[in-house]
């Protein structure tokens, strides 16, 4: 039996995501992302597609690092304007039954006992369909305006990163017992006070000593996702992510990270197949390649390199104005997404990587796969690359919002339906089981996040451990 390739809708809430510049065209749709109904259209088309979910990108920042300016950004809309991912979920999940959204949050950032609460109820009011993507942020602007005069180390925000879960971990799993409600209304007990559980927790970044504010939600831990591919990134992956995220531009590359990741979370214990791989990828399509082509060389000619580059400056923290456009790059240490920088420098040295040919070749997918065909010929492609790859599936990109999911549903999703390489029918009710079947609403036996169900002695009240 074939493997089903698995979809996600990748999104940010901003005029120019991964396709900088394409809110230029005359059809582009973008500039709705403060719209509602622009988002509620979008989880519609999406679950009609059987997409597992919906998985939006977020930063806390402004993009100025190239030319130490925000003006090349806001003439681009590179980000910025943008408005928070979180404070629409609710309402794309009132119009959907079985879609579930991947919201990208910062450890950085938030308090691990104000952020567990805001997850646990867009759980419950999901009906399960919450998972995280978890960043560590890499923004200098992001750290000047949330309270820190410059960008925390890249390692010591994975540290942040590793506590602020141990925390969370405590809150959903570990705080409640699974029989904490009771609501006896006859007894006048609507939660029994010794199944619920304080844990002390007082470490080096955080300090959290009593129990959690909301009772557990269907999932309890939402399901986990991942995007860093550098050395403290895959290790942070490994241990916790049940979805990886990756943006690379060939299968090759993308074989290698998974194959990576995969064994370095055999060595932590869990099965490396739990795993979820998600390549981004930008289809463009119709009804035969002629048109397929046309339409991309037409969505290619409003692409911004200049927006690019100056994206790219801020989440590598290099003004890449003050480079020569056309002397390959090298790979230095940076406070950035370096798994970015890793892509040009390390990954794949088959080209010469300028910041010129760079900005050049983001184009229209932003870095990603590039899809372009009729229903046969991306068919094709997305078959060829998810095989080579060894992934699990796509985050396919919205360059032309309210056009570009209706055209995959309309051209490309038959064609793989008669393959039979995409699901017929969600299973379960939950993104979790979306993941792993109908009634796997929980983190795996094997997940970190389930070390910490059975910390409380029944018989004194007491917590075991606090790991």
């Amino acid at each position: 039996m074939q493997k089903l390739i698995r979809l996600n809708g990748f999104k940010q809430s901003t005029v120019s995501h991964a396709a900088v510049g394409a809110w230029r065209h005359p059809e582009n749709q973008s500039h709705r992302y403060r719209e509602l109904d622009y988002w509620t259209e979008t989880a519609r088309t999406l679950e009609e597609g059987l997409f597992d979910g919906l998985f939006i990108a977020d930063v806390l920042g402004v993009l100025d690092t190239h030319g130490g300016s925000i003006a090349g950004t806001l003439k681009q809309g590179v980000q910025t304007p943008s408005t928070d991912p979180l404070l629409v979920v609710s309402a794309m999940a009132a119009v959907t039954k079985h879609l579930g959204f991947a919201v990208t949050v910062s450890t950085t950032y938030e308090q691990p006992y104000a952020f567990a609460r805001k997850m646990t109820t867009l759980d419950h009011l999901t009906g399960g369909r919450i998972g995280w993507n978890i960043v560590t942020s890499a923004l200098e602007s992001a750290a000047r305006n949330l309270g820190h005069d410059t960008q925390i180390p890249h390692d010591e925000r994975y540290a942040i990163a590793e506590e602020f879960l141990e925390v969370v971990y405590k809150l959903w799993e570990g705080s409640w017992q699974d029989d904490a409600v009771i609501m006896d209304r006859a007894a006048g007990v609507f939660a029994d006070p010794t199944k619920v559980h304080a844990f002390g927790h007082k470490g080096r970044y955080f300090s959290v000593p009593d129990a959690f504010l909301a009772e557990p939600s269907p999932q309890r831990t939402p399901v986990l996702f991942q995007a860093g591919i550098s050395e403290a990134g895959r290790e942070f992956a490994a241990h916790h992510a049940e979805g990886v995220f990756l943006a690379v531009h060939r299968p090759d590359l993308a074989r290698k990270i998974v194959d990576d990741i995969r064994a370095r979370a055999a060595r932590c214990g869990r099965d490396p197949q739990s795993l979820k791989f998600f390549a981004m990828a930008t289809v463009v399509t119709g009804a035969d390649d002629a048109e397929a082509q046309a339409t991309f060389d037409a969505y290619r000619g409003v692409i911004s390199t200049e927006g690019h580059l100056a994206r790219l400056s801020a989440i590598l923290q290099i003004d890449l104005s003050r480079l020569d456009p056309d002397k390959p790059l090298e790979h230095v240490e940076t406070e950035g997404i370096r798994s970015v920088l890793e892509i040009y420098t390390r990954l794949d040295p088959t080209r010469r990587w300028t910041p010129r040919a760079i900005g050049e070749f983001l184009g229209f997918s932003g870095g990603g796969a590039e899809i372009v065909g009729g229903p046969v010929r991306a068919a094709d492609q997305l078959e060829s690359w998810f095989d080579e790859a060894g992934i699990d599936g796509f985050n396919i990109t919205d360059p032309m919002p309210l056009k570009t999911y209706p055209d995959f549903n309309r051209h490309v999703l038959p064609e793989l339906h008669r393959r039979g390489r995409v699901r017929e029918r969600y299973e379960g009710a939950t993104y979790r089981e979306s993941f792993y079947g109908a009634g796997q609403q929980r983190a795996p036996d094997d997940h970190p996040a389930s070390a910490y169900r059975n910390l409380v002695d029944p018989s004194s009240n007491d917590v075991r451990k606090t790991a």
